[in-house]
This record gives structure tokens, sequence and C-alpha cells, in this order.
């Protein structure tokens, strides 16, 4: 099942007997199991309903043993294991599972990696109960995220900010959300559109001096522009590290490369070729097309990829981050 799938479940009041969450993404998992406490059991319900247990301090046997009670003046008990990663004995879970109590909601939480399928337990719970794998979202898929994430709270953001925010954080999703929350509280009243201004004064990123306006100055060939955002990165490398802005400008012309194979060199075109959800984001690739030839792009990404090895002190003992990255630059412009 989806995450949109089990939500609406949930707010339907129809609950599994078990869920297993496991994966890399914490996010949904944690999301997931609060939203089992919030729907099955009031506020009274859970001081006698609500245990939660930790792989870590506890035995299979003993949260099965907690499964088999029942609930205590409410419709249902629950029953939400954290750190699920660290247990062991699933076998004991799987006789469980072969006659789970229904009054009972067993929420099994398995961070940080996901327990073999081939177990037979898996099996036997996804039979009776829900398996959700909760993965990491790429990074294409951030902007989403976030437009997603405001549209529940009645917000908006711009592209731009939604792109300068997704760029910042990456896809640590509970910090993304940390940081809108932060957005949200710290928004004039009566404003409720996100601009890039607003990502710079309350989460400080220089709205013209980030990765996302090096890649437009290097699309639009800007020497000026390009060289002012290196010396600005250079002059601030804490908050400017080299590895973000080559992943940004890798997945960029790793991108450029595909879009000359398109068969229609149009915005519709491209972005059908490329998967992008909508036309606008083909943009930028139609105006790389222009003004970089094939052979170029292949040479580009070579350049990346030996400035990312460089990076990392693989054949390099001298130049500093911000020197490779002027190297690099000046070589995709000229």
């Amino acid at each position: 099942m989806t995450y949109e799938e089990i939500a609406k479940d949930i707010k339907n009041g129809k609950f599994a007997p078990v869920y297993l969450l496991m994966g890399e993404e914490d996010y949904y998992i944690d999301r997931i199991a609060d939203y089992i406490v919030e729907k099955a059991l009031n506020e009274n319900e859970r001081e006698f309903n609500l245990t939660v247990m930790y792989g870590l301090d506890t035995e299979m046997a003993t949260i099965v043993n907690n499964a088999k009670r029942y609930p205590m003046m409410a419709d249902h008990q629950v029953v939400v294991v954290k750190e699920a990663q660290n247990l062991r004995g699933w076998d004991e879970l799987g006789f469980y599972m072969q006659k789970p109590l229904e009054s009972t909601i067993l929420v099994i939480c398995y961070k940080h990696g996901t327990l073999d399928r081939r177990k037979k337990v898996v099996a036997e719970i996804e039979k009776k109960g829900v398996v959700f794998e909760s993965k990491k979202l790429k990074e294409n898929m951030l902007p989403g995220f976030i437009s997603a994430y405001l549209k529940r709270k009645k917000m908006d953001i711009e592209d731009q900010a939604s792109e300068l925010l997704a760029e910042f954080v990456g896809n640590d999703l509970n910090r993304l959300a940390g940081e809108l929350e932060k957005l949200i509280i710290t928004m004039p009243k009566g404003k409720n559109r996100i601009t890039p201004e607003e990502i710079e004064k309350n989460i400080g990123i220089s709205k013209d001096y980030n990765n996302f306006e090096l890649k437009n100055a290097i699309i639009a060939k800007d020497v000026l522009k390009a060289n002012k955002i290196v010396k600005y990165f250079n002059d601030n490398p804490k908050n400017n590290p080299i590895q973000p802005t080559l992943t940004l400008l890798f997945n960029y012309f790793s991108n450029l490369m595909v879009a000359f194979y398109a068969p229609e060199r149009s915005e519709n075109g491209v972005a059908a070729y490329l998967g992008l959800k909508s036309p606008w984001q083909a943009k930028e690739y139609l105006l790389g097309m222009r003004a970089y030839s094939g052979v170029k792009v292949m040479n580009i990404i070579t350049q990346i990829r030996l400035c990312d090895a460089r990076s990392k002190g693989i054949g390099n003992v001298t130049l500093t981050p911000g020197e490779m990255l002027r190297e690099l630059v000046y070589f995709i412009l000229h």
C-alpha cells in the first residue's frame, strides 16, 4: 500500500491488526505511526491503551504478550514498537499473525533498512496486515513534497523558493518539514505565499548566491555572475560545500545529454522524454542545448566526475574546494 492509501484508511477508521513500517525514510514511518495513535485513541484512552516499546530494550515475546491484551474501556489498544531493526525472534510474531487480536493495533517501526522480504513473517503480515516500505525521495521529487506539505497548511510557495529550500535541505524529510514549519510560523499575518526573500530571511539561504543561481548563470553563459557566485562560495565555504554543487551540476548536464536524443525538441517533447512533471521544467534544457554542444556536454560530465574525485582527496593534494569549483566553472563556460 502507498502512504496515501494507508492514511486514507486510517482517517476513515479502518485499521489493520499489524503494520510493518520499514525503510530508509523516517518521515513517513513516524507520520503513519503518529496518525494511527491520533485516530485510534482519544487522549483519555491513551493512558491505559497505548504502549510504546523499543527494539533495543525488549524482546519479541514481550511485544506479542502485550499485543494479546484486551483494551480497557476503548475499542482498541495500540502497541507501537520503535527501533524494531534491533529486534530478534521474528518467528514469534509469525505465530501471532496466524490469529492476531482484532482489538489490537500493533505498529512496528523498522528504520534505516528493510526486513528481509523472504522471511515468512513478512508474508504473514501482508496477508492480514500492512507492509509499507518508506523510500528516500529523489531530489527532483522534493519540490512536489514541499508544495503538497504547504497545501495541507493552506500555504503556497514560488517555484524558485521551493528549489532553493530543496537544494539547501536535501531529501531529509523530517528536517525539510521542520524548516517548512519554521517558515509558516514566521510568515507575516495574511500572507500565505512563500517567496525567495522569505527563504533568505528565515532560513539563511542567499537568494542571489546559491547553487540554483549558479546553474542558471552557467546555462545562460553569464561569466560575470557565475564567477561572483563561485567567489561567494569560496568566501563562505561552511555554508556552501562543494558536493551539493557538483551533484546539482552533474544531474543537470546528465539530463541535458539525454535531452539531445529527444525525438521532439519542444517543451512538451523534452519534458515527456526526461519524465519531467511539467513542460516549464524543460525550458532550462532547451536553453542548454542552444548554449552547449553534445560533445561539450560529454566533456563537462567527465570534468564534474574528476572534480568530485579530487574533492574527496583522489589525485589532489593542494587545491581547495573553492579553487576546484573555479577551475570547473571556467572549463564549462569556455
